[in-house]
């Protein structure tokens, strides 16, 4: 039996702002379920193979690497709540991408740069590096489509009197940094628990590995 859905044969269950959902049907009375962040008509289901090859991510996730005075290199994260497990998690500097990065001449760049300022207060400058590791991969592909590219951003400051989480927006709530040398990094990335004991991301265990690697 052929599993493959009609792309064109996709029903909308639940739609709101920020969240959709939709029934896939791959045959007669046969149901998958999606969660998409996506509009109906720009699905990645319904992408023909060029359009899919060449579509944007929904969000970029940064590995923010300081270079500070004294030849100290840190892996900057944070504290951020997630609300669907409750609690505040080791996490890297992430966001969606706006309307105006998706126009920029370097959507995924602009997004981090944007999001880096906006959740550590810290200005990329014109010396410092942002490189695109993987411009989309997919987070959870059996239950949605959302996609993430991974860039590394490698910034020299001469102190840390910028950074801060003043830039907050929306639901976003945050509870103070984490510098990560090496081998605190190690510990956390080999144990799958950050310092207090906790589990944290996919995202935050593929920025740790991005810093382990040497970039």
């Amino acid at each position: 039996m052929n599993q493959e859905i009609d792309r064109q044969n996709i029903d909308t269950l639940c739609e709101t702002k920020f969240l959709s959902c939709y029934d896939l049907r791959h045959a007669e009375g046969k149901h998958y379920f999606e969660a998409s962040r996506r509009k109906k008509e720009d699905l990645v289901v319904r992408k023909t193979d060029a359009e899919f090859q060449e579509m944007l991510p929904d969000a970029v996730t940064i590995a923010v690497v300081l270079h500070l005075p004294g030849n100290e290199t840190r892996l900057l994260m944070s504290y951020e709540y997630r609300y669907p497990v409750g609690q505040f998690l080791l996490s890297p500097v992430a966001g969606l991408l706006d309307p105006e990065d998706r126009q920029s001449d370097s959507p995924l760049v602009n997004a981090a740069v944007r999001e880096i300022r906006e959740e550590t207060g810290l200005t990329v400058k014109e010396s410092d590096r942002v490189s695109i590791l993987n411009p989309c991969a997919f987070s959870t592909p059996g239950m949605t489509d959302e996609s993430n590219a991974f860039l590394c951003a490698e910034i020299t400051l001469e102190n840390l009197d910028d950074l801060n989480q003043d830039g907050a927006v929306g639901t976003e709530l945050f509870d103070g940094f984490e510098l990560l040398d090496r081998k605190r990094a190690e510990r956390i990335f080999r144990t799958g628990r950050d310092d207090h004991g906790n589990f944290y991301s996919l995202a935050a265990w593929m920025v740790l590995s991005i810093f382990l690697s040497n970039f």
